[in-house]
């Protein structure tokens, strides 16, 4: 929260004082039963959100990018492999990534959703990228690595146009392993699938982060891995319990990166109200769109047609970005960057090689994205305070003739 007095940029206290009986059962239950790694209450958790995201395996690993590594791992991507990927996202993406030993190779968003952008993913297949039998793997037309895998990004809670990606990912025989981290409860229209499909059920697997700020969140760091394929599953249970199938036999190198029981049991808590929090924030985006929609200086989201979209945020474009936080901050609304530097620009991936001007889209929205004030609880009378302060902002630079009318 910017001020007690003001309207937060997020509301972590409510939800958790709402249910703040239910939480505090589950607390004295572990503590009682002394059941902290593992055990029935993770294994319900995940059969249970398995079923939310329509898929039959979920494994709960210690955070998403937990799940976007052991995903990683266990779909065989490795050392001297490519993964393609978005550069407006957060680190977590390229983290899980590079510390797989692959390397992640980037291609320009959609100006319209922030998402990957299809052209921009065709365009490097076919201009970077070599099939030299035809069929097989695809290597990269210049160093001549293996092209693996694509990481789509479904971010601010929007899925990625995926039928698209998956048809070019058959076609040059890559993996898709999705980074929902953002989307719990997303959907996409898939003509291809006959139907509306959720987020975490389109690639070989996909990875959550239940960061308490999420709209599934823990009270502490959680993920889980979903996925349709049970071998992959079960790799993924090894790999997130030191490689062990059994206590003390290790078949695989792995990591500790166990869902702890506690927050399996607080996450158990809310997910029957998650399907209730995404209504209330599409409805909160819809006003946002309302009273917003009139603003030359603002653009607002972009839901396409084939999208049911859950808003893990609500991401505007506005014009001289910074010196509206400012003024936003001033009057007491908190406000949020999502994400201010892309990838290829961070000082942690310079060696990568890219400079600014590779990636033009992803480089001005970085420019222009200013997150608004976003949660299921988050009252009508906020929403129209924050689009009264942003439509006085811009009236009183037309009147000092800072811009022009």
């Amino acid at each position: 929260m910017t001020s007690r007095k003001g309207i937060p940029f997020l509301d972590l206290i409510t939800p958790h004082v709402e249910l703040e009986e239910e939480l505090l059962q589950v607390f004295k239950d572990c503590i009682r039963s002394a059941a902290f790694i593992g055990g029935p209450i993770v294994e319900r958790f995940e059969r249970d959100f398995a079923r939310f995201c329509n898929v039959e395996h979920c494994v709960g690993v210690g955070s998403g990018t937990d799940g976007l590594r052991f995903a990683l791992m266990a779909a065989g991507v490795g050392h001297g492999d490519i993964v393609i990927t978005v550069p407006n996202t957060f680190a977590a993406t390229v983290e899980a990534i590079i510390q797989v030993g692959a390397i992640p190779h980037f291609v320009d968003v959609d100006p319209a959703t922030s998402n990957m952008g299809v052209e921009a993913l065709r365009e490097y297949l076919n201009t970077q990228c070599d099939r030299p039998d035809g069929r097989g793997s695809t290597v990269h037309r210049v160093t001549r690595q293996p092209v693996k895998a694509i990481m789509p990004v479904h971010l601010y809670g929007q899925m990625c146009d995926m039928d698209p990606i998956t048809l070019l990912a058959e076609e040059y025989n890559l993996i898709v392993i999705e980074d929902a981290c953002q989307a719990h409860g997303s959907e996409y229209f898939s003509s291809g699938k006959g139907g509306w499909q959720r987020a975490g059920s389109m690639g070989k697997a996909a990875a959550f982060s239940f960061y308490p700020g999420k709209n599934l969140g823990a009270c502490g760091e959680a993920g889980a891995v979903t996925t349709n394929d049970a071998l992959l599953a079960q790799q993924i249970r090894m790999i997130r319990d030191h490689g062990q199938n059994k206590k003390y036999y290790h078949l695989v190198e792995g990591y500790n990166g166990r869902l702890d029981t506690l927050q399996a049991a607080i996450l158990q808590v809310k997910l029957p109200h998650l399907e209730g929090w995404n209504e209330k924030r599409r409805r909160a985006a819809e006003i946002y769109n309302q009273l917003l929609r009139t603003s030359e200086e603002i653009r607002i989201p972009h839901e396409p047609s084939w999208s049911r979209a859950v808003y893990h945020l609500y991401v505007i474009r506005a014009e001289r970005r910074d010196e509206l936080q400012k003024h936003l901050a001033e009057e007491n609304i908190g406000t949020g960057l999502h994400y201010p530097i892309p990838l290829h620009l961070q000082k942690a991936y310079a060696h990568l090689g890219y400079r600014a001007g590779a990636f033009p889209v992803a480089e001005k929205l970085a420019d222009e994205m200013l997150s608004l004030p976003m949660y299921p609880q988050i009252r009508n009378e906020q929403q129209q305070q924050v689009a009264d302060t942003l439509t006085r902002f811009y009236e009183v630079l037309v009147e000092t003739g800072k811009v022009h009318p």
